[in-house]
């Protein structure tokens, strides 16, 4: 079989090397290796099916230059050094298993990329495992899905920073680019990359729960047919609203099913799916004890829906005495933008709380304006207020929460009485409004000068001992509560 393979400018040996080595040539594998075709590069292409090598370089042999191989051994013979190759595979047990194949052949100093969606605590452990044997492991989010990873994604690598100085111009040239800054940066040692992909890809799911909760408000509350509410997106995205997000909302919400005519949207199943993420960033923020409550809300979201026995066996449960629809149509709309905006801040806030509270456990040093300065082009969450994110940290690296810049804390105080509105009239009406609601709970709660969490100290103090702290002089203490109920410093 006569098969494609690269060309080079010189004819010494080394010359014909491939500067990249991508192995796991499915869809994303497949486009981010043309990515480098296309910016130069000799791509080495490795997967354990042959047949998907050849029909890269079948089907996309034209992008550029590609090494073609079949075995391990030859993969990594094919690769210059430092030899760099990048792992697509799934995450888990097969990764593990591919870093394995490639370590027993390669040489101190190469560099492994993984470039999956792997948790972070795995990115620290092989980090670990073959700093030992002398090469570089990096963990890389990459972040655009399949047009971004052909076209320019968003990409967050960790590991040592030696690594990045042969690594980081590669990955900085097939980024996405905006305004003429790459959307790549060293994020920080071990599993910082992997761990700000698993944070940003929480903020994903919240983002997306806030807009399907403003799509239902308009559907449901003011009975809008689906192709008013695709123009309504499609005009907030040209207002401070703009993002990916919001601008395929409006496609997905335009789009007509051709077999029976419907929105697409109507013949959908709507039970919606996950990778896991999401739940991870969730879990994390329970480790760290940082109230990520947006992004919580959405990961229950999708569980709920999925949940359709249990939705379908329930759907005869009383909805009380239910209020009145909005009469004012475009008030409603204006106060649904104004809460989805606000809404959104928040989850932005408590994903960038989440990436602080880890970059100080770990010890990572994470430059939170710089991340919003990479997610501003090629990756799914990109927006245009995230110009103002980057701005905020600039201006004060340590801030304590995104509300609290003077920008953010503008916008969202413009539209208070809007998203309050909104949550009331949601509950009125019997709509879930899970992240719209508990967005709003937590902005209040931020904002409050006292929490009921002194009855919950108390509570604490009376059944187990666990003390509590008093407001008015320094100490711990505990209250007798089983003897005479005087107060002894614990």
């Amino acid at each position: 079989m006569t098969t494609p393979a690269a060309t080079s400018g010189s004819d010494s040996p080394e010359s014909k090397k491939a500067q990249i080595g991508v192995t796991g040539l499915a869809v994303m594998g497949s486009n981010i290796a043309r990515n480098f075709a296309r910016n130069g590069y000799t791509v080495a292409l490795h997967n354990r099916s042959i047949a998907k090598t050849d029909a890269l370089i079948a089907e996309h042999g034209s992008d550029g230059d590609f090494v073609r191989t079949e075995t391990v051994a030859e993969f990594v013979d094919a690769l210059e050094r430092p030899r760099r190759v990048l792992i697509m595979v799934k995450a888990g047990d097969a990764t593990d298993a591919v870093i394995g194949e490639l370590a027993d052949a390669m040489e101190t100093g190469d560099i492994i990329i993984d470039g999956g969606n792997a948790l972070y605590t795995d990115t620290i452990r092989r980090e670990r495992a073959l700093a030992e044997r002398g090469l570089h492991f990096v963990g890389a989010g990459i972040s655009g899905g399949e047009e971004g990873a052909l076209n320019g994604p968003s990409i967050m690598p960790g590991g040592p920073a030696e690594s990045y100085k042969s690594l980081g111009p590669m990955l900085e040239s097939i980024a996405a680019n905006v305004e003429g800054e790459p959307c790549c940066t060293h994020i920080g040692p071990d599993g910082s990359g992997h761990f700000v992909k698993m944070v940003h890809n929480g903020i994903e799911y919240a983002d997306m729960q806030l807009i399907g909760e403003a799509y239902d408000l308009m559907r449901q509350a003011l009975d809008m047919p689906v192709t008013d509410i695709a123009e309504v997106f499609r005009e907030w995205n040209t207002t401070e609203l703009e993002s990916y997000l919001v601008e395929i909302t409006a496609e997905v919400l335009g789009q007509v099913d051709a077999e029976t005519g419907k929105p697409l949207v109507d013949v959908v199943v709507d039970a919606a799916g996950q990778k896991g993420t999401g739940r991870w960033t969730v879990k994390s923020a329970l480790d760290l004890g940082i109230p990520t409550t947006g992004i919580a809300e959405a990961v229950f979201a999708r569980a709920l829906s999925s949940a359709t026995d249990q939705r379908a066996a329930a759907s005869g449960l009383a909805a009380g005495t239910l209020g009145a629809a909005p009469t004012d149509r475009d008030a409603f709309i204006a106060d649904v933008k104004s809460a989805l905006y606000a809404s959104k801040v928040v989850a932005y806030a408590q994903g960038f709380d989440q990436i602080a509270a880890g970059s100080a456990e770990y010890g990572w040093d994470v430059d939170r304006g710089s991340l919003a300065t990479i997610w501003r082009g090629g990756c799914i969450i990109r927006a245009q207020f995230l110009n103002r994110i980057r701005e905020a940290y600039q201006e004060n690296p340590d801030l304590p929460s995104l509300l609290l810049a003077p920008y953010f804390r503008d916008a969202v105080e413009a539209g208070i009485d809007s998203w309050r509105r909104v949550v009331a009239t949601a509950t009125t009406l019997g709509i879930p409004v899970p992240a719209f609601a508990s967005s709003l709970s937590y902005y209040d709660g931020l904002r409050a000068e006292r929490l009921p969490a002194a009855l919950t100290q108390g509570l604490r103090d009376f059944f187990g001992a666990h003390t509590y702290q008093r407001v008015d002089k320094p100490g711990t203490f505990h209250t007798l509560w089983s003897g005479d109920r005087s107060e002894v410093e614990a």
